[in-house]
């Protein structure tokens, strides 16, 4: 047998490896030429794709541009005008590799044309397959124009791999929504495959993050807290805003779009409780921190990073955003009725003479059985607000004539001092009251004016929306938070086992569990460590009796070993298991629905619901109440389109 000898790869074979670890689909390539265009000073991009990135990728910008001496340059690998001072934990621009051209140029067709604001033609470089030719004189405008073609037409074996085109133009589409995201002043156009995705003007934020994530302006809770030097600000959807993936997450870190698990665990830890299993939540955040807290130079891909504290990341990013929601009903986070199907539904049945199902109201304030407001589990910290004043509305310039048929107790409910009863907008300066009286209370929820199917109550609100509220989830709720507020004070029940009970476990994962010990004995699990790799069980919670303790403990060390700065009641073990308890108590001792309620109960519902936080889903993530407003009405009446 030959021995085989040590030698030296050519530069192309470098090259050709290099582009394999940058540019691992036409997403990744795309990704690297906009970062470019950002770093130097863009404030308008356009993007052009053809199959999914595979034929075409064209990025022109109106950026700071190149002189023909720097073209060469800027298709060598590792040359780069990003790191002045060579200084690799202070980095502040996008790119700093000098990785992303010479690779793209390894292994497709590259032309760049560029131009400074002082030159007087642009110049355009070639790279095909690693060759470069030029650079030449040639036409175009300040900035910078890259045409990417062919991507691995030399390296065939790369390209085998990719998928399909509408699978690879979903990954450029979801880097450019991360770009446009990170960048609200910039003006952005994106086509793909001949079809303009978006076409973004320069926005603020809030604007941005509206259009991009596709939810209305007013869905958005702001968020912006900052503990010591970090700082995390951005917009997130409540819980009635959530999708079956987790596209509709997207992260920043020091303004640069980043895929990371750490940031990733931290948001479903926050929105567990709120949201229903198997559901993503829709959001930006933007973690800002010291440049000297971050390592970005862990990935070729820089969509990786490393913390230098983890946990603190970690924490501070639940608890800003489990603060943001924790909101009561009518703070925002409610869903926005569509019965634009009802209205359709409605139509065909009156075009062929039927009724149209689900239509009757039952309406009743007065005369219903059931259990006092008192008694509902509200206990005496929730205020029984008294109803706004209720009057008649005139017509402006008409008298009111009777109308046969209504009964005198279908009243017209006016809107809360303070509200134009015309436009429904909120008048200027506060409301106004007689000397001596207390102006009634904000009431987000409204006043309620009946039931319909004896499950659902129906309220006005303070700007004329119909407030449609689930009875049923909406005291499940309340119910819950009384348990979790039980829990999270450690005042669960402990049952004592007849005989204690051995756990074997491997060693790291005992020790993980005996560290926590004392957080988990104030849940009513007490252990103790039981030789080498062996715990002790002499206790487990009251609520969790009859079930698997030895599966539970090793679920909850094995999550405790992966995720050591968490404490155990984070785990989804534990915490899981008693979310679920929680959730069957509280459906099990909450108002049915089908019940008639008096009046006085239901508005003990609705005030108890603007009270506590997370009141806009029930605990298993379904919504506890919908609003509809005008448009809405308008739409469904055939008003407006």
């Amino acid at each position: 047998m030959v021995r085989p000898v040590i030698r030296r790869l050519s530069n192309h074979v470098v090259d050709l490896i290099a582009a394999g670890e940058v540019v691992e689909r036409p997403a990744a390539a795309l990704k690297e030429l906009v970062e470019n265009a950002l770093d130097a000073g863009a404030t308008r991009l356009d993007v052009t794709l053809r199959g999914g990135g595979c034929e075409l990728i064209e990025v022109s910008d109106n950026g700071q541009g190149m002189e023909a001496d720097e073209l060469p340059l800027a298709v060598e690998r590792h040359c780069t005008s990003k790191l002045p001072d060579d200084d690799l934990t202070s980095i502040k621009t996008l790119g700093f590799r000098g990785e992303a051209l010479p690779s793209i140029g390894a292994s497709a067709r590259l032309f760049l044309t560029s131009r400074t604001e002082t030159s007087d033609t642009a110049w355009e470089l070639s790279v095909q397959g690693g060759v470069i030719e030029g650079p030449v004189p040639s036409a175009g405008a300040v900035g910078t124009r890259v045409v990417v073609r062919d991507l691995f037409f030399a390296t065939p074996a790369r390209r085998k791999f990719l998928k399909t085109a509408r699978v690879e133009g979903s990954h450029a589409e979801a880097v450019m929504r991360r770009v446009a995201l990170s960048a609200p002043g910039c003006a952005i156009s994106f086509t793909l495959d001949g079809r303009e995705v978006f076409n973004l003007p320069p926005q603020d934020v809030q604007t941005r993050v509206a259009t991009v994530l596709g939810v209305p302006t007013d869905g958005l809770l702001a968020l912006d807290e900052q503990r010591g030097a970090m700082r995390l600000t951005g917009y997130i959807c409540g819980p009635g805003e959530t999708r079956r993936t987790g596209n509709g997450q997207f992260m920043l870190v020091n303004h640069r779009p980043v895929v990371d698990p750490i940031l990733r665990t931290a948001v479903r830890v926050a929105y567990r409780p709120v949201i229903e299993k198997g559901r993503f939540p829709v959001l930006l955040l933007h973690l800002q921190l010291p440049l000297d807290r971050v390592d970005v130079n862990v990935h070729p891909a820089k969509t990786e990073l490393r913390f230098a504290d983890e946990a603190e990341v970690r924490a501070f990013v639940i608890g800003a955003v489990g603060r943001a929601l924790a909101r009561g009903a009518g703070e925002g986070g409610g869903i926005q009725a569509d019965l634009g199907i009802i209205g359709r539904r409605a139509s065909r049945a009156a075009s062929i003479g039927q009724k149209v199902p689900g239509s009757s109201y039952s309406y009743d304030h007065t005369g219903a059985t059931g259990t006092p407001a008192a008694d509902l589990g509200f206990g005496p910290s929730v205020r029984q607000f008294p109803s706004p004043p209720v009057a008649k509305r005139p017509s402006p310039g008409k008298a009111q004539t009777a109308v046969s048929g209504l009964e005198e107790r279908q009243r017209t409910y006016a809107p809360s001092p303070g509200w134009d009863m015309e436009t429904g907008e909120c008048l200027e300066g506060p409301a106004t009251s007689p000397a001596g009286e207390e102006e009634p209370p904000v009431q987000p929820l409204g006043v309620p004016i009946g039931q319909i199917h004896a499950t659902y109550i129906l309220s006005i609100a303070p700007d004329g929306d119909l407030i449609l509220t689930d009875q049923h989830a909406a005291h499940e709720r309340l119910t819950h938070e009384r348990l979790r507020a039980r829990f999270a004070e450690g005042e669960v029940r402990a049952q004592a086992l007849l005989l204690p009970e051995v756990v074997d476990l491997p060693h790291e994962s005992a020790e993980a569990l005996v560290r926590c010990a004392e957080e988990l004995a104030s849940f009513g699990l007490e252990i103790e460590a039981f030789g080498s790799g062996s715990v002790l069980v002499r206790s487990i919670p009251a609520p969790l009796s009859g079930g698997d303790v030895s599966g539970l403990l090793r679920d909850v060390a094995e999550e405790l070993v992966q995720m050591p700065d968490f404490s155990a009641r984070q785990t989804d073990s534990l915490d899981g298991r008693f979310e679920a308890i929680m959730a069957r108590m509280a459906c099990h001792g909450s108002i049915r629905a089908g019940r008639r309620l008096k009046q006085e109960e239901m508005e003990a519902l609705l005030r108890g619901m603007e009270q506590h936080p997370r009141a806009n889903t029930c605990p298993h993530g379904r919504p506890t109440w919908l609003k509809l407003d005008r448009d809405g009405l308008e739409k469904l009446f055939g008003r407006t389109k």
